[in-house]
């Protein structure tokens, strides 16, 4: 493997350390390993296929710039490869940005790279993701991950620390085109020893993705969600991690996001611990401990059939001094779930308002819920469910990182 190990001279700005990044893979990958340094970054860092990007842990600060925007100078429809802008002052080719409005969100934001300027336009790097609409306020953002990565494989992230300074940025980055590690539409991706803090969007999230290891990282005080995996990302495994002070969620399992292990990891004063939902299925909650949280400790949110959530695991968890705030219990179970198993958790009530909550709370619209040698005390009650709702033995599933066959990929690109 090519190793090139950059001076604090060849690192001294994002489009030097990107440069080097894009001739590596050009070559066939290898390692790029940046120095102790602290740097301010004007774009995000963009991985190609077989990159592994590299820091000296603490002592390499990567930060997020003061964030900008540009109202666009009129209407623009789908599918363009440029933006009309009021003004271009400051922008350049090679830098990352994003395209909002009040009406949109979700996937019909854009996020790009510039690729040139002239007069009051830019050239982006790929088609916008939907019209904008002069009457719904359209502008361009210097919104952008720090680091991310678009349809490659085989790549790292080690040992950086990542800052996203969100008061200096007043437009946040969309969940479903960002995070401050950001991949989209890749596969065999390892994260190990990141040390994530306050970007105003979310932490690491990933979007139609397999084959992901995520390790030995922390995502704090983050304006949204801690972890995020999403849209159909398959077989991966978080493991000792820690999500504490995010505006949303600790986790967030979203849509159709399967066969997936969280072990021996941390979720801690963030609005939610762990969020489950839509075709949210096969995923194993091992050894972790779910505290302090706004709202429930684990939460499987309403999605009604067919997308229901079925065929999840929950063991060995401490589940404590949640609910405070939200939530209708430490773990709280609604609409349409079944086939889930919880199974020797510790679970614990929280001081003032959480204390009357129950330990579980199931909707009578749940079936074959499992629940096995779980320690509650401190709480209004250990469990507050129709019996309807219950199973007596435990449904037979497989979950988890590296179960089931190679069906699992099957609604992934090829």
């Amino acid at each position: 493997m090519t190793t090139k190990e950059l001076s604090t001279t060849e690192a001294g700005s994002a489009r030097q350390i990107q440069q080097c990044i894009d001739e590596v893979a050009a070559g066939g990958g290898g390692r790029v390993v940046l120095p102790p340094m602290d740097l301010t970054l004007d774009r995000g860092l963009a991985l190609g296929s077989g990159i592994e990007l590299v820091g000296q842990g603490e002592n390499t600060i990567l930060r997020k710039g003061p964030g900008r925007i540009y109202p666009l100078s009129g209407y623009h429809n789908y599918g363009m490869c440029d933006v009309p802008l009021q003004s271009t002052s400051g922008l350049e080719p090679g830098m990352t940005v994003s395209v909002h409005d009040d009406k949109g969100g979700g996937f019909s934001e854009t996020f790009a790279t510039i690729t040139w300027v002239e007069d009051h336009w830019i050239g982006l790097d790929h088609g916008i993701e939907t019209d904008y609409r002069q009457a719904d306020n359209p502008r361009l953002t210097t919104a952008y991950p720090l680091i991310f990565a678009h349809d490659v494989s085989n790549i790292a992230v080690r040992d950086l620390r990542l800052e996203g300074h969100k008061a200096d940025n007043e437009e946040s980055m969309g969940a479903c085109r960002g995070a401050a590690v950001y991949f989209y539409r890749s596969a065999a991706i390892e994260v190990s020893g990141v040390s994530e803090c306050d970007y105003d969007g979310e932490g690491l999230g990933f979007q139609i993705c397999r084959d992901v290891v995520i390790r030995n990282c922390t995502f704090r005080d983050n304006s949204g969600n801690g972890l995020h995996p999403g849209a159909g990302s398959t077989n991966v495994l978080f493991e000792d991690c820690d999500s504490h002070g995010n505006g949303n969620c600790g986790f967030f399992f979203c849509v159709r996001a399967n066969h997936i292990s969280v072990r021996d990891s941390r979720f801690t004063g963030n609005r939610t611990g762990i969020s489950i939902g839509t075709r949210d299925c096969y995923n194993l909650i091992e050894n972790c401990t779910v505290d302090g949280n706004a709202g429930a400790g684990i939460l499987v949110r309403s999605s009604p059939r067919p997308v229901e959530v079925h065929s999840c695991h929950v063991r060995g968890c401490t589940i404590a001094g949640n609910a405070a705030t939200g939530g209708k219990g430490q773990i709280e179970i609604v609409t349409d779930a079944h086939d889930l198993i919880f199974e020797d958790n510790t679970v614990r009530g929280r001081e003032g308002g959480g204390a009357c909550k129950p330990g579980f709370f199931i909707e009578d619209t749940a079936r074959d819920i499992h629940l096995q040698n779980n320690d509650v005390d401190g709480c209004g009650q250990e469990v507050e469910a129709a019996a309807q709702s219950l199973a007596l033995t435990a449904p037979v599933i497989e979950c988890g990182y590296e179960s089931g066959t190679d069906t699992i990929y099957r609604h992934l690109p090829a």
